[in-house]
């Protein structure tokens, strides 16, 4: 299999409704195994696969927790509720991370590799990233969504010159209350 080349925002295929998948074969087939093993290569949880120039909906996924990798096509979010705050990255935009709001719980429903329906419920950190990936199938990006950015780039440069702490740590961008953050504004 291969590694694909992960694209970076501002590409505009980040920003396209993915198509829904009809065909059930081995290029499908073929497309999970790059996605996952690009995933991993780039020690990443997620990844849908527009961010790798493809507009189809489909996404991997692994927390590294009991479900190990899912696969899962044509996903769509049937239930969610609860709440949860904290921080998210995104193998497309690095050097940034953002606090973002997300469901605390949902359920995703979708197919498998040979199209038999699936259903995975998710809580936690799994259920923020089955939304973070779903919402790259709607052409969304955390950015979108971020409470606060934070430039990592910065964060890492100074942790190794010893100048950096949390308490130290300032948002690039705050969001207004109210209102999504769209396309990096």
């Amino acid at each position: 299999m291969a590694i694909r080349l992960i694209v970076q925002d501002p590409d505009p295929v980040l920003r396209e409704i993915a198509k829904e998948v009809t065909k059930f074969n081995s290029n499908l087939h073929k497309l999970l195994k790059d996605m996952a093993e690009t995933m991993y290569d780039a020690e990443g949880v997620g990844l849908a696969a527009p961010q790798i120039g493809i507009t189809k909906r489909v996404i991997v996924v692994d927390v590294g927790d009991e479900h190990g990798l899912i696969e899962m096509v044509n996903p769509e979010i049937i239930e969610q509720d609860g709440e949860q705050f904290g921080p998210e990255g995104c193998l497309s935009i690095t050097n940034l991370n953002g606090d973002v709001r997300r469901a605390e719980r949902v359920v995703v429903k979708g197919q498998d590799r040979d199209g038999n329906p699936i259903t995975v419920e998710a809580t936690g950190f799994l259920a923020r990233a089955f939304q973070h990936e779903v919402d790259h199938l709607n052409g969304i990006l955390f950015t979108d969504l971020a409470e606060s950015i934070y430039d990592i780039s910065e964060r890492a440069d100074r942790a190794e010159s010893g100048e950096w702490s949390e308490s130290s740590e300032r948002p690039i961008r705050v969001k207004k209350s109210g209102t999504p953050n769209k396309g990096g504004e």
